[in-house]
């Protein structure tokens, strides 16, 4: 997950006052927070194989442990704000706090595939209420503009750092302990967390006609949950049964009524208008098609460390700290470039080169070595995804009048996780597929074939991922010009805008 620190408007007026008494507490409570929500986006990754041999869990079944926290996460994310915004974000905050604890004993505990994944579902809604108000509560009680940019700061460098962090402390737990801990490791964090509540000051919006809009949170969320379901189980079900029409059509009838209660309602959970900001709507297009690529990088490619290459979790979850690290330079280096290329030529690049890294792990090879096989793909791919991401959230999240920043922001960390989770059942659909069409007619017992068979797969994903971002730069370049950049550009040189 990347978080864009967006300087926004003086929060006097909304309860805050000077300044937190502890600062420095407070802002380890609601990082360590942060941490708990992105971490877990991430530590199922090397923990899949498993949790699929353990629960005797199918393909399909391990795309939801991703996407059912995903895509809750995502269609709940701005509703969570709002009510924070509401009823008390310290409350909201909380709540979110003990849910993520609870459902996370639930899972550690879960023996079979239908509570796991109803469990990560709980994870995602509790996460929608951590996030947003964890950063609304930073805005409102570090009033000061120097010490809330700071603290914005150390909130983005703690997600950037959680996702690389949870796919070694997946294989670590999963080696060490057993897959369960992916998840206890969750409860002691919340524990700590609710231990130092009293620190953590409350603050609400003082609106003299307050309302929600839970008609869109709903119809969205259940739109897009029933559009993933429709399209990971097609294969199985068949492309043109009553199960996949029905539940497509069902999807089409609620992102329809979510289009209609966003434009009745008095206060709407996305407002349609910014959607008339150009630079906005283009990143968040091209971000996207960017997270429905890369999402597949780390599914497929820990399912090949494990599956193929035999290798245990916790030195699968080392394999993946180059492409961490690949990221981090791919943004270190973008972020002067912008500023003398411009953020669109970056962009396109940094997404043409993801391209490339896509298309080098589509060329995997049924028996490979790690150095030969997979790295050299991770690593391109990793560079090209630091060098998109800085551009792609500075024109998703910069450029938008003031009182729309937060919305913004909203929407730029749900595209992420939605792109994402459309993306993999997609490719999981695709690689599926695949796999089905190498082992017909092969011997139920030929272990080589169904290795091959396989790996077949992944590289079907990885051929549709590189697609996926070839089709991202080929938008971003198309649809902005410079004279649409430019306006953003004046403003974050002026502002205190930090893409973390």
């Amino acid at each position: 997950m990347t978080v864009s620190a967006v300087k926004g408007p003086d929060p006097a007026g909304e309860g805050a006052r000077s300044g937190p008494a502890r600062p420095g507490l407070l802002l380890l409570f609601l990082c360590l927070a942060d941490l708990m929500v992105v971490l877990d986006a991430t530590i199922v990754n090397v923990a899949l194989p498993s949790m699929k041999s353990g629960l005797g869990m199918t393909q399909t079944d391990l795309q939801w442990v991703v996407n059912g926290y995903a895509l809750v996460f995502g269609g709940f994310l701005m509703l969570g704000g709002r009510l924070g915004d509401l009823f008390g974000r310290k409350r909201l905050f909380l709540i979110g706090v003990v849910l993520f604890t609870a459902a996370s004993v639930v899972n550690g505990f879960a023996e079979d595939a239908v509570v796991l994944i109803v469990g990560r579902c709980l994870q995602g809604l509790a996460g929608a209420l951590i996030a947003p108000t964890g950063l609304s509560i930073i805005n409102t009680s570090f009033t000061d503009t120097s010490m809330r940019t700071k603290a914005l700061g150390a909130w983005g460098t703690i997600a950037a750092a959680g996702g690389a962090l949870g796919l070694l402390l997946g294989g670590v737990l999963s080696t060490a302990l057993s897959w369960h801990w992916v998840f206890f490791i969750n409860v002691p964090i919340g524990v700590v967390i609710l231990l130092g509540s009293r620190l953590i000051p409350d603050s609400r919006s003082r609106e003299e006609d307050p309302s929600v809009d839970y008609a869109g949170a709903v119809t969205l969320t259940g739109g897009l949950l029933l559009l993933v379901l429709a399209l990971s189980h097609g294969e199985s079900w068949g492309w043109t049964s009553a199960r996949t029409l029905g539940c497509a059509g069902a999807a089409l009838l609620l992102l329809a009524l979510f289009l209609v209660a966003s434009v009745h309602s008095r206060s709407p959970i996305v407002r349609l208008g910014i959607f008339r900001i150009r630079t906005l709507a283009v990143a968040d297009l091209v971000l996207l098609m960017l997270t429905s690529g890369i999402f597949s990088m780390f599914f497929f490619s820990s399912l090949y460390l494990q599956d193929v290459l035999n290798y245990s979790p916790i030195r699968a979850g080392l394999a993946f700290l180059p492409a961490a690290i690949g990221v981090m330079v791919g943004a270190t280096l973008a972020q002067p470039v912008v500023n003398r290329l411009g953020p669109v030529a970056v962009g396109t690049a940094g997404l043409a080169i993801g391209a490339v890294g896509m298309l080098l792990l589509a060329r995997l090879p049924d028996e490979g070595d790690y150095a030969g096989g997979l790295l050299p793909g991770l690593l391109t791919l990793s560079i090209g995804l630091g060098l998109a991401f800085v551009p792609v959230t500075l024109l998703a999240t910069s450029g938008v009048p003031e009182q729309d920043a937060g919305l913004a922001s909203g929407l730029y960390q749900t595209v992420q996780e939605i792109g994402g989770a459309i993306g993999l059942a997609v490719l999981s659909a695709l690689a599926t597929r695949r796999a089905a069409e190498e082992l017909d007619g092969a011997s139920a017992g030929d272990a080589a074939a169904q290795v091959a068979a396989q790996v077949a797969g992944f590289r079907t994903a990885f051929l549709g991922g590189a697609v996926a971002l070839l089709a991202g730069a080929v938008v971003f370049a198309a649809l902005l010009r410079k004279r649409h950049v430019a306006p953003v550009m004046e403003q974050a040189a002026k502002s205190d805008v930090q893409p973390a």
